[in-house]
């Protein structure tokens, strides 16, 4: 079954072109997730063969991703909060809870949108604790787009370089991604100590005056 959605997802970009990229990347990071690596690899290395343009590929990637992320917002904006405030208590998700997850999400939206993006298994779903906050939606845009064109640019140049060797660009797209887990994890640990220092200086300063 897996191999037969590989198969046509390849078959999609192939003759589709930049638009059925988009379309793949829109479902990849909406409600049908799959590895976005068979859609933008294969694209990377159809520019290395000269039957695409590598610009336009990582464009269009971006562009899929960004669309399926504000369509994740959109459903928990309008749809995830009256479920949470009726339903969180049987859920074990207290109305204290929810709104201290929201206080977060509205405080630290920025980084967390930019660094999920990056991470496999949560790019996803990002978007949903976004939406359900009610994050500023440019701010959402704007960080959803920087972290997803980093994801895509990986992978478009992978399949640009090792598009022809199945294992090698499996094996460079692994090492990238456990590279991006580490940096994300050096990323959050800086922003949080930074975050204390701002937090220790603003409450000296109120001791003061």
């Amino acid at each position: 079954m897996f191999e037969q959605v590989v198969t046509f997802i390849v078959n999609t970009v192939g003759h589709w072109g930049y638009p059925g990229i988009f379309a793949l990347m829109f479902l990849e990071s909406s409600f049908f997730p799959f590895p976005s690596e068979i859609v933008i690899a294969p694209a990377g290395y159809l520019a290395f063969k000269g039957e695409m343009a590598m610009v336009p590929v990582i464009a269009s990637g971006i562009g899929g991703s960004l669309a399926g992320a504000a369509f994740n917002y959109w459903l928990a904006m309008q749809f995830g909060r009256p479920f949470f405030e009726k339903y969180g208590k049987y859920l074990l998700v207290s109305q204290s809870s929810f709104k201290k997850g929201e206080d977060f999400f509205k405080k630290h939206g920025h980084i967390s949108t930019f660094i999920g993006r990056l991470l496999p298994g949560i790019r996803q779903y990002i978007s949903l604790p976004a939406g359900l906050s009610r994050m500023n939606f440019t701010i959402f845009c704007l960080f959803t787009a920087l972290g997803a064109g980093i994801w895509v640019a990986v992978l478009a140049f992978s399949g640009y370089l090792f598009g022809q060797n199945q294992e090698l660009l499996m094996a460079h797209v692994h090492k990238i991604t456990l590279i991006l887990a580490i940096s994300c994890i050096v990323l959050t640990a800086g922003y949080v100590w930074i975050y204390k220092i701002k937090k220790g200086k603003e409450g000296t300063c109120k001791k003061n005056h």
